[in-house]
């Protein structure tokens, strides 16, 4: 007997599923990487370049000092201009022939200047010049409390060259009616004398400095 044999009917298995790609099921990261792409992308094409300030922020920075600025170099401040000096007043004057002067106790008027003298006194008793004789006349008042010596010998004569001459004593002795040789004036008292000084020839007094002692300041009478 013929027996028909079937397989039994084993159902057939499912389709397999379609595989998803790395990227269907990692959507997420998909989009962060893409983000990130294009924002590498964007600074290729720009270079890399950092963007730039604000405009008016560069400006305004250089254009504000430092506040070390403020303080500036004492090495660099100008210099103050020197402040002139005090005007030096000039020294008065000389005072000519006949003009009173007066240093310490004595006022002194030159009434008279004689130059070219070949000798003083007579010829029995008198002296000659080594040169010439110039004679100044002299009034002497003791404008002082207390009475003071007069010396010729304190009293100077210059020349135009500035050479000094001291009195001749001596010669001034024979000169009549002298009171000025060492002679001692009272309070209120004036005497009248003659200076002689033995000087060369062609020589011209300039001046004479007057002395009421050797230590006095003196004052100068011009006598060209």
């Amino acid at each position: 007997m013929t027996t028909n044999w079937q397989p039994p009917n084993i159902p057939a298995p499912p389709a397999p599923e379609a595989k998803q790609s790395w990227f269907a099921r990692h959507k997420i990261l998909t989009a962060f990487l893409a983000l990130v792409a294009v924002v590498v992308l964007g600074q290729a094409v720009s270079g890399g370049d950092e963007p730039s300030p604000v405009s008016g922020t560069a400006s305004a920075a250089s254009a504000t000092p430092d506040a070390d600025s403020d303080q500036s170099d004492p090495a660099e401040e100008p210099e103050e201009p020197e402040q002139p000096g005090e005007t030096e007043e000039p020294e008065p004057a000389a005072a000519k022939v006949g003009t009173p002067v007066r240093d310490g106790q004595f006022e002194f008027t030159v009434t008279k200047v004689q130059q070219g003298v070949a000798g003083v006194g007579s010829d029995v008793f008198g002296e000659k010049a080594q040169g010439q004789f110039v004679l100044i006349h002299v009034t002497v008042e003791n404008i002082g409390d207390d009475a003071q010596y007069f010396s010729d010998s304190d009293q100077k004569v210059r020349d135009a060259k500035g050479r000094e001459f001291s009195a001749d004593t001596g010669a001034g002795i024979y000169v009549k009616d002298n009171d000025v040789f060492l002679n001692e004036i009272n309070p209120g008292n004036t005497v009248k004398g003659v200076l002689v000084y033995d000087m060369p020839k062609g020589a011209r007094p300039a001046s004479i400095e007057l002395h009421d002692s050797p230590f006095s300041g003196g004052v100068t009478v011009r006598l060209g």
